[in-house]
């Protein structure tokens, strides 16, 4: 999300008529709903916690114990369990 100065994308008249609710203030503007992205759509997350949840998987399976794992990944306890839960369910099936 970015900020682009109103004076240079609303009509004038647009612009005094949103002035008369908000002067000299930040206004966020939401996307249409049709126009909505997903979580991590725009960069590279999604996808580096995808790699990473399957090393964590990949350790646990290795005999690692979610406490040393919750270290080693500075990640909660409870995040551990989540993460290898969901991915030991995926697993099955």
């Amino acid at each position: 999300m970015g900020y682009k100065s109103a004076t240079q994308i609303l009509p004038q008249d647009l612009l005094q008529k949103v002035q008369e609710y908000v002067d000299g203030e930040f206004l966020y503007i939401p996307r249409i709903s049709d126009n909505k992205k997903d979580w991590g759509a725009a960069t590279s997350t999604r996808q580096e916690l995808q790699v990473r949840n399957q090393y964590i998987y990949e350790d646990y399976l290795s005999g690692e114990s979610m406490d040393y794992l919750a270290e080693k990944y500075f990640l909660s306890l409870k995040s551990i369990q989540r993460i290898v839960g969901q991915l030991k369910k995926d697993d099955k099936g």
